[in-house]
C-alpha cells in the first residue's frame, strides 16, 4: 500500500486516501482463483475464471480511469499547444511585438526538446499593466490542461510569500524545499515569481543550483521545468529607450531585443532595490531571456478594451472603448504617448461605462 502525496501550503501531506498496489489485488485474485478452481465443478471454474479476467481486466484500466479524473503528471494534463499559444500571442496580447516572438521561441523550443540541458528561465521586466502576468497565465494555459488552476503552476509573491527581512534564512530553506517537494512530484512544473522588484535582494540565489545545467541533484532533475521572474525593474530603461524610438520617429515594431538585453540585464543587475541585485542568477547566466514589455499607447489600450468586452461576451463598442482610454493618464504629459498604468484598470473602467 502506499500513500498519494500532495503539495499543500509548501508541505508534502499524506492523502487520506489509500489504494493498493495492483500486484497485490492481482495476487489476491489469483488465490482466489486458484481456491475457486479446486472447489467447484468444470463448468463453474470456467465462469469463475471468466469473472477473475474481467475483474483484472478492469483493475487494470483503473489506474488509467483514475489519471483521466485526477490530474496527474502525464501527458493527459500537460502536452504543450503550440499553435494555441500562437493564436493567443497575437489576438489577446497588445502592443508587444517582442514580448509575444521571444516567449514563443523560447517555450516552443522548450517544450519539444525531450532532453533539455537546464530549466527554461525566463525574466519578464516592464511598467505595470504591460502584459507580464498576462502572458504567463497564457504559458500556463496552453501547456497545462487546468491553466493556473494546475496543481503543477506555482505563484509567489514577494509581499505576500517573503515579506520579513529578519526571516530571510528561513526563507532560502522553505523556498528550497517548497521547490524540490514540486519537482519530485513532477518534473514538468511551473514556478512564477511575482513582484521580483520587491523581494529581499540575495533571497533568489537559493534557487541557483536549481537553475544550472547538473542533471540530477539529489535524485532530482530539474532540467524540464519552467521558472518564470516578474517585474517592474528595468521598466524605466525600456520605456526611455521606447521613447527614443518615438520622438526619432521610427516605429516601435521595428525595436529588436539587442536594443533593450543588455541595458535591461545591466539596469536588473545594478538595482539595489531589486531581488536580482547583484545575484548569481544574472552573473552566471542562468537567465535564458530577458523579455522586455514596451509601454503601451492609446491604440494599445482601445484594443485591451474591445477585448475586455469580447470576454465579457458584449458587442465590441468602439466607442466605449475609446471613452475608457481617454479616461486614462499618459506620459509625458504634453504628447500623452505613453498609458502610465497600461491596460490595468481596464477591467474597472469598463464596469464604469457598461
Amino acid at each position: 500500500w502506499k500513500a498519494d502525496c500532495c503539495f499543500a501550503s509548501g508541505h508534502f501531506t499524506p492523502n487520506t486516501r489509500m489504494k493498493p498496489k495492483k500486484r497485490h489485488v492481482l495476487l489476491l485474485l489469483l488465490l482466489f482463483c486458484s481456491s475457486m478452481t479446486e472447489a467447484l465443478e468444470p463448468i463453474s471454474t470456467t465462469i469463475a475464471v471468466s469473472m477473475a479476467a474481467a475483474l483484472t481486466g478492469i483493475l487494470a484500466s483503473y489506474q488509467n480511469i483514475f489519471y483521466y479524473f485526477h490530474e496527474c503528471c502525464r501527458p493527459e494534463w500537460i502536452s504543450f499547444n503550440k499553435t494555441g499559444l500562437q493564436v493567443d500571442l497575437d489576438n489577446k496580447l497588445f502592443g508587444q511585438h517582442l514580448a509575444s516572438r521571444v516567449i514563443l521561441k523560447a517555450v516552443s523550443g522548450f517544450m519539444t526538446n525531450e532532453n533539455p540541458k537546464k530549466p527554461l528561465v525566463l525574466s519578464l521586466h516592464g511598467w505595470t499593466g504591460t502584459g507580464k502576468n498576462f502572458i504567463s497565465k497564457l504559458i500556463a494555459e496552453n501547456i497545462y490542461r487546468e491553466g493556473m488552476h494546475s496543481s503543477y503552476v506555482h505563484v509567489f509573491t514577494s509581499t505576500l510569500h517573503f515579506p520579513h527581512p529578519s526571516q530571510i534564512d528561513t526563507y532560502k530553506a522553505q523556498l528550497q524545499q517548497w521547490i524540490k517537494g514540486n519537482v519530485s512530484n513532477c518534473e514538468r512544473s511551473m514556478f512564477i515569481f511575482d513582484e521580483m522588484d520587491k523581494m529581499h535582494p540575495g533571497l533568489i540565489d537559493c534557487i541557483k543550483p536549481y537553475l544550472e545545467y547538473y542533471d540530477k541533484i539529489d535524485g532530482v532533475s530539474y532540467r524540464k521545468s519552467i521558472f518564470v521572474f516578474l517585474s517592474n525593474a528595468g521598466g524605466e530603461s525600456i520605456v526611455q529607450t521606447a521613447l527614443e524610438f518615438w520622438k526619432a520617429g521610427r516605429n516601435r515594431e521595428d525595436l529588436e531585443l539587442k536594443d533593450l538585453e543588455t541595458s535591461l540585464s545591466l539596469s536588473v543587475f545594478n538595482n539595489n532595490n531589486s531581488g536580482f541585485f547583484r545575484t548569481n542568477l544574472i552573473d552566471k547566466s542562468l537567465i535564458d531571456f530577458f523579455v522586455p514589455f514596451l509601454p503601451l499607447e492609446y491604440l494599445h489600450v482601445v484594443q485591451c478594451a474591445m477585448a475586455e468586452m469580447e470576454a465579457r461576451e458584449l458587442e465590441p463598442n468602439r466607442d466605449v472603448a475609446d471613452m475608457v482610454a481617454r479616461d486614462l493618464v499618459y506620459f509625458p504629459k504634453s504628447e500623452r504617448v505613453f498609458s502610465v498604468k497600461g491596460c490595468k484598470t481596464i477591467e474597472s473602467k469598463l464596469d464604469y461605462y457598461t
